[in-house]
């Protein structure tokens, strides 16, 4: 097998177990705030255990200690809308709102790093409507809510991404994902007592709970991350995007046999769902056309 070849396969593993990471988020009991904390909690422990995510702290600025850390609250925050929409609704919805992700970036995008607006990106944006208002017909009256909540973690996630995106690659990636975790944990244990029913501590999750969070943090958090930091040194931007895209797909087809999601939604569900995926999907494979269409750039040769 081709280092790429592994390499595209190594990132449809990856986009694979964060397809589950919905379907654990329903199986966990715990609250969403409790399931959010003990996530971050338990990654951002185990980063701290390399001596490399030490020494990049060291060697860091304390400008760009504090915005990493912003972005982490944003991350803390999108998790907790995530899994607050499952547990609202259902693990399909949370993930079907998830795919506006992609469409919201390129509108975040222009204002936040300097990109040209496409007009193009918003049409498709357009396009969206009339998949959502299917996707919310086709749920109970008692889920929309749920996908009130999923929209706004689609926000939340375009967000962070787009930060991300441009400040990532002033400091070693792990040392980022540390510092963003810790710091998104650490905002959310302030924000707790203000919660109804929490408490003033960290609820301790059942022996159940306890193993389906270490499977959450670590099989579908630490080993993609890992692998997909691989994988992209050796595949397109383009190919991780398509791959990505598919992340709703295998939430959506693995919610089916697994948590008999299905007898809850009404068939203008998937409807609705066929139509964001669609535009989702259209995003990249019109840019690429552009790319294409475009004249060559004239090189030049040093004598």
């Amino acid at each position: 097998m081709t280092d790429d070849a592994k390499a595209f396969w190594q990132i449809h593993f990856c986009v694979l177990l964060w397809g589950f990471t919905a379907i654990l988020g329903k199986l966990i009991s715990l609250p969403a705030l409790a399931l959010v904390c003990w996530r971050m909690l338990l990654v951002a422990g185990a980063l701290l255990l390399l001596p490399r995510v030490w020494r990049g702290l060291r060697g860091m600025s304390w400008r760009l200690l504090a915005i990493y850390a912003g972005i982490g609250v944003v991350v803390a925050l999108h998790w907790l809308a995530f899994y607050g929409a499952i547990k609202l609704a259902n693990a399909s919805v949370a993930v079907s709102c998830l795919a506006l992700g992609s469409i919201f970036a390129a509108t975040l995008e222009p204002w936040l790093a300097d990109r040209r607006f496409e007009r193009r990106e918003f049409a498709l944006g357009i396009v969206l409507v009339p998949g959502m208002v299917l996707v919310v017909g086709g749920v109970p009256v008692g889920m929309h809510l749920g996908i009130v909540v999923g929209v706004a973690s689609s926000f939340l996630t375009a967000l962070f991404s787009v930060l991300n995106k441009r400040y990532v690659d002033r400091a070693d990636p792990l040392t980022v994902t540390a510092i963003e975790l810790g710091a998104g944990v650490l905002f959310l244990l302030a924000l707790s007592p203000l919660v109804p029913n929490f408490g003033t501590s960290l609820p301790m999750p059942g022996a159940r709970d306890a193993a389906l969070l270490v499977l959450l943090a670590a099989g579908c958090t630490l080993l993609p991350f890992t692998l997909s930091l691989v994988a992209l040194r050796k595949i397109s931007a383009f190919s991780t995007q398509l791959a990505l895209n598919l992340e709703p797909v295998y939430a959506i087809l693995l919610a089916i046999p697994l948590l008999g999601e299905q007898r809850e939604l009404a068939p203008r569900f998937y409807f609705g769902v066929a139509i964001i995926l669609a535009a989702v999907f259209a995003q990249p494979l019109l840019n690429r056309a552009q790319l294409l269409r475009r004249p060559a750039e004239p090189r030049i040769t040093e004598l």
